[in-house]
């Protein structure tokens, strides 16, 4: 948004797509007390809305009776027609109003959709968020939102409606590249359990007991994000406190023990882990110890050999 465009308060909010996730933000923006619009192609999920909220033929009629409108259509097309189509919001939508993406899409998108709408005086915010239907419904997603600070400040009061945790992180694109990221750990970790339900089913564990305990473990042991406590993925410097060194290191040691302890379960079975070789050969990384004391993923030596 260009700083001549005024800047004036969002009283009213319109509500592109309305999925699993788009359904719930239009609820909790309408809960509360914005003066809400929707829009969605198909009759019988706008239905619903008719008696609480005004339901737009268009994006670009939904666009021009919002100051906010936020869009949560499924991909990269569609954020693009629903925005900058024949009909697209920007079509409708006044200088000094701002366009919310809630999809998750291509980062090149989004500078493409901001471009368009910055020669409007329009401006643009990418907001991924986590947490699903549930989430959506009951107004408590987690957001990470990209785009000029002053944007962001401007449509906040929208955003916290439908959300737990707001985190600004960075400029424009910055929070969908945050949520992709995100998707890949949660990506990586289904699979991580898939491998996993692979080899208990083989060795004759009932399935729902081991989700049971995986479940309650993970409340204390912190589940994917227990390492990400440094402010870099690459090795650990030289010069990192010992006490930290040590324990990484030891937690790498176990690390490979079990992996090489499930896998040896696993030929016994005769059932393949692939993640479980890579993990194995990753997991000095994964601890920030690659490249320390001639460590190449296999917990420090360079012969091959086994853990004893």
């Amino acid at each position: 948004m260009t700083t001549a465009e005024p800047v004036k308060p969002v009283t009213t909010v319109g509500v592109v797509g309305l999925g699993d996730i788009g359904r719930g933000v239009a609820e909790a923006v309408g809960r509360a007390w914005f003066g809400l619009g929707v829009c969605d192609k198909r009759a019988e999920i706008t239905a619903p809305f008719e008696g609480s909220a005004r339901v737009a033929a268009t994006p670009a009629s939904l666009g021009a009776g919002s100051d906010v409108v936020i869009v949560v259509v499924v991909d990269d097309r569609q954020v693009l027609a629903v925005i900058d189509g024949a009909d697209g919001a920007l079509a409708g939508m006044a200088p000094g109003s701002t366009v919310v993406i809630l999809s998750t899409v291509s980062p090149a998108t989004v500078e493409s959709v901001a471009e368009k709408a910055s020669a409007r005086g329009i401006g643009v915010v990418d907001c991924g968020v986590s947490g699903g239907p549930a989430a959506a419904a009951s107004g408590s997603l987690v957001a990470m939102v990209g785009g000029q600070a002053e944007v962001i400040e401007r449509v906040r009061p929208v955003l916290d409606t439908f959300t737990s945790l707001v985190v600004h992180m960075g400029p424009l694109g910055a929070g969908l590249k945050a949520k992709l990221a995100r998707n890949l750990v949660q990506y990586g970790s289904w699979l991580a359990a898939y491998e996993a339900q692979v080899l208990a089913e083989a060795a004759g564990i009932e399935l729902a007991k081991l989700a049971e305990v995986i479940r309650e473990s993970d409340k204390l042991i912190g589940g994917a994000s227990r390492l990400m406590f440094r402010d870099s993925a690459a090795p650990m410097p030289p010069d990192t406190h010992p006490v930290i060194v040590d324990a990484m290191a030891a937690g790498a040691a176990l690390a490979h023990k079990d992996l090489r302890a499930a896998m040896e379960l696993g030929r016994a079975l005769e059932v393949e882990l692939p993640l479980a070789v890579m993990i194995d050969a990753r997991c000095d990384a994964v601890f920030g110890l690659e490249g320390r004391d001639g460590r190449d993923g296999r917990d420090g030596r360079d012969d091959g050999g086994e853990p004893s």
